[in-house]
């Protein structure tokens, strides 16, 4: 009796911990098929990758990206606002299941999340005022900076502009905005962005500084979802081919996206 009570104790032990394990990576896939939805963490503050419309709709090369691939995967899309700074976040906290948000990959982000391929073309630079004089990295040094707080921009401009004085901003409009207000004499963005500042202010006093890097976009997903990510990948690759990003790139950017890196 007391081998019977013992082992039929350990049963209940062992099923306890079945229940109370969770649920085993690369399931992801199955469990958007089986909801009927992909839950996509955009940027609604980043134009021309994110923005809402007169209509309040979002538009954007992102969300644009996030409809092909909630038609190719046959689920209906939630678009879910995030800025740079939570980004990565609402994937560790299961509040989306992949972002598409002009994400740059980098060594530190892929430890926490995994990367698709490329789906879009990205240049981060630093403008200002035609008044400040800054062609180099050097001459940035003791000039005010504004950079959003999390963006590939921040981290870029620490490792090679560390004599800036940078001013951290929690979204891409209190970014742009410090710079119009006069309160910074220079930002940080991607070039794409600028052009899209300067087209919205013609009479604005701004030009390109200093180019920081080439940093495409990739869409980030929490790691081991390995089914997820390949069909991702599968998704990014026949639109590459059959002319879909370029159109995306040319409506949004103003060029054709051009060969992209895996």
């Amino acid at each position: 009796m007391q081998r019977r009570s013992l082992l039929g104790l350990f049963t209940l032990t062992a099923g306890l911990v079945l229940l109370n394990t969770p649920a085993r990576a690369d399931d992801l896939y199955n469990t958007i098929l089986s909801r009927k939805a992909i839950r996509v963490a955009v940027p609604t503050d980043y134009p021309p990758y994110g923005s809402v419309g007169t209509d309040m709709t979002p538009r954007g090369y992102d969300i644009d990206m996030a409809t092909l691939i909630g038609k190719k995967l046959g689920v209906k899309v939630e678009l879910i606002p995030v800025t740079a700074p939570n980004r990565i976040a609402y994937l560790q906290t299961n509040k989306a299941d992949i972002t598409i948000s002009s994400l740059g990959k980098t060594a530190e982000r892929a430890k926490v999340v995994d990367f698709s391929i490329a789906y879009a073309p990205f240049f981060d630079a630093v403008f200002g005022t035609k008044k400040v004089k800054a062609t180099s990295f050097a001459e940035l040094s003791g000039k005010t900076v504004s950079v959003t707080r999390g963006s590939t921009q921040d981290q870029e401009l620490e490792q090679m502009a560390p004599g800036a004085i940078i001013k951290r901003f929690e979204d891409n409009n209190s970014t742009l905005s410090a710079f119009l207000a006069g309160q910074v004499q220079m930002f940080a963005t991607g070039t794409t962005v600028a052009a899209a500042l300067q087209k919205m202010n013609p009479s604005l006093d701004m030009e390109l500084k200093v180019i920081l890097a080439n940093a495409p976009c990739y869409v980030a997903m929490p790691k081991g979802e390995s089914t997820l990510l390949a069909k991702i990948n599968m998704i990014i690759r026949e639109a590459r081919t059959d002319g879909t990003i370029d159109k995306f790139s040319q409506t949004w950017l103003g060029a054709p996206a051009g060969p992209l890196p895996d």
